[in-house]
Order: C-alpha cells, then sequence, then structure tokens
C-alpha cells in the first residue's frame, strides 16, 4: 500500500491547519483527556474547568486513507510538519475556530493551550498517561459550549481531536494538471468523510476564557450560490467525485442546505474563490478548476461574502 508524506506549502495561504473538530474516532488513534479543577481548601465551589486535552498530530505516525475511488493508502506528518502547522495554526487566529465530527461549526470552544512535545517522559500530558512521542503537537481546549460539554463530552461520545486543512502531498504532478486542478493538488489531512458529512499566542491562564464565546453566523446569500453548488455536486459526481478537496465538498453541502456562515469562515470563502476564481471557465464544465469554484458557490456566492464583510468592516484590504 502506497504510503505518502504531506507537507506544507509555503506560499500558500491555504496550506495549514484551518480548524480543530472533536470527533468519536480520531485518525491518529489517541484519545484527549478531561481536565478537572483540583478541590481548592476553603472553596466552597469545585467546578469543572471543561478542557479537554489531546494530541492534535503525532509525528510519523502512518494514517489509513482511502479516497473516493476506493484505492487505499497511508498518509503520515514529518516533524518538521507538525511543528510548522501548529505555528500557522495560531497565527492565522485559527484557535477559535472548531466543529463537531468535521460537520457542525461550533461555538464555545478555544485552544487555549498549545506545544509541541520535547521530552516524552518530563512533558505534561505524561502526567494525564497520554505518553506522546517527541514532536507531538499538543492541544488543550476551552469547551464553553454546554450542550457540547454535556451530550458529547460527558457521555464519551467524542473522544479525541481530529484536525482540517490542507496539505500538499510528496507525489509528482504536472504543472498543467496543478493548475488545472487547484483544489484537487492539495490534500484534506486528518479525516476522509462522506459527502453529506460537513466543516498561538500561547494562554497560559486559562481563566481568562471563562467567558462563553459566541460567534455570531450570517446566512442569506442568494439561490445562485446553492444552485452554483448543486451543480458543482452533480459535476463531479458524473466524474466519479475525483475533483476537490474535502472541504470544497463539504462546502458544497452547507451551501445546498442554506446553512449561515461565521465570519472567519466568510472570510477563508471569499479568499478561496478569489484565487480559484483565475482556473473557473464555464467553456470547460468538466474541468477540476470549474467544478471547485462551482462547489463553494461561484461568482454569486464571492459577491455576497464580499459584499456581507464589507458590511461588517471585515474585509482586509
Amino acid at each position: 500500500m502506497e504510503v505518502y508524506e504531506l507537507f506544507i506549502e509555503e506560499d500558500s495561504e491555504f496550506s495549514g491547519v484551518e480548524a480543530i473538530s472533536i470527533v468519536e474516532e480520531p485518525a491518529i488513534e489517541a484519545d484527549f483527556v478531561a481536565l478537572k479543577a483540583h478541590k481548592i481548601e476553603m472553596a466552597e465551589v469545585n467546578a469543572e474547568k471543561r478542557i479537554l486535552m489531546g494530541p492534535a498530530l503525532i509525528p510519523n505516525k502512518q494514517i489509513y486513507r482511502r479516497n473516493g475511488e476506493g484505492e487505499e493508502y497511508y498518509i503520515f506528518f514529518s516533524e518538521d510538519t507538525v511543528k510548522k502547522a501548529s505555528e500557522l495554526f495560531l497565527s492565522r487566529g485559527n484557535q477559535n475556530n472548531s466543529t463537531l465530527e468535521h460537520e457542525y461549526q461550533l461555538k464555545g470552544m478555544s485552544v487555549v493551550e498549545s506545544w509541541i512535545v520535547e521530552d516524552e517522559k518530563k512533558d505534561k500530558s505524561a502526567l494525564y498517561n497520554l505518553n506522546m512521542p517527541k514532536g507531538t503537537w499538543m492541544v488543550s481546549v476551552k469547551v464553553n459550549n454546554e450542550e457540547v460539554w454535556e451530550e458529547f463530552v460527558k457521555t464519551g461520545k467524542v473522544k479525541g481531536f481530529s484536525i482540517e486543512g490542507y496539505f500538499s502531498d510528496s507525489t509528482s504532478r504536472p504543472k498543467e494538471q496543478v493548475e488545472e486542478e487547484i483544489s484537487a493538488s492539495k490534500q484534506i489531512c486528518d479525516e476522509c468523510f462522506e459527502e453529506l458529512q460537513a466543516e498561538y499566542a500561547l494562554l497560559e491562564a486559562l481563566s481568562a476564557l471563562s467567558t462563553e464565546v459566541e460567534l455570531e453566523s450570517y446566512g442569506g446569500y442568494p439561490e445562485s450560490a446553492s444552485n452554483n453548488a448543486k451543480l458543482g455536486i452533480k459535476r463531479n459526481k458524473e466524474l466519479g467525485n475525483k475533483c476537490a478537496t474535502q472541504v470544497g465538498k463539504v462546502r458544497a453541502q452547507q451551501l445546498v442546505r442554506k446553512e449561515k456562515f461565521t465570519v472567519p469562515t466568510m472570510k477563508r470563502i471569499y479568499s478561496y474563490l478569489s484565487r480559484a476564481e483565475a482556473y473557473y471557465d464555464p467553456a470547460k464544465p468538466e474541468a477540476c478548476g470549474t467544478i471547485s469554484y462551482l462547489l463553494w458557490g461561484g461568482k454569486s456566492m464571492k459577491n455576497w461574502v464580499e459584499s456581507k464583510l464589507k458590511g461588517l468592516d471585515e474585509l482586509d484590504g
């Protein structure tokens, strides 16, 4: 079975980890632990901290994958890529981006600690019997979402973290194919899902994040954006779903269901469509560049997001 190394493209603003998802079956096969507050003498309350600790990425661990055509293979991340992914995740301000099973965007969750294991025996994670190898990217996530904590964490329905993002693989492709298949040339890391499944500064003072994080969502984009997504799904299905990353396929399903998007997600949509527009060609309906652009809502979605972000004074530049 083939083994591919995934890595980050230095000159790409898309390459790297966009969000962290809490899942029932983490692909890296390592569970997190739920941390509770230690009892304080003379205190009347022994409240839970509601913090989850676990590995986000383990270097050199082979992860089983299977693509839409049934081909099986393994992927892995080098220690250097894991470290780079952890740094970019925070420097891009993604610590509040979280999902449930890569399908539902969550509010009230934030990465409050992030570090690379340097000593397996002396690392903080060893205190909780996680025993992670050197180079592992560890995170602690604060859960201020009552529903998530009660219905998923405490019941054991979710057991670990899984990352979402874009990485390139170590296989070589002709330049022409890369240009045409802008999304197909990137790999969604960690978890691989069915079509209907959706999307540091290091903070030591955890108590500073005791208030719930609320991210407002916005909808009302034009019907044509949803129709573009439907068309993209149809054309991609006719081609065996070979085009686009899993994130693009998920985005299309969200548009079809007319889901609302947070400001950070709208920024990613605008950024993607602004760059992918160059690969959209109505004269080539079966080209992956055209299909990927449609899956994200096409021109009408780009115009709506741009107008919405400007109205909220959230459009950079």
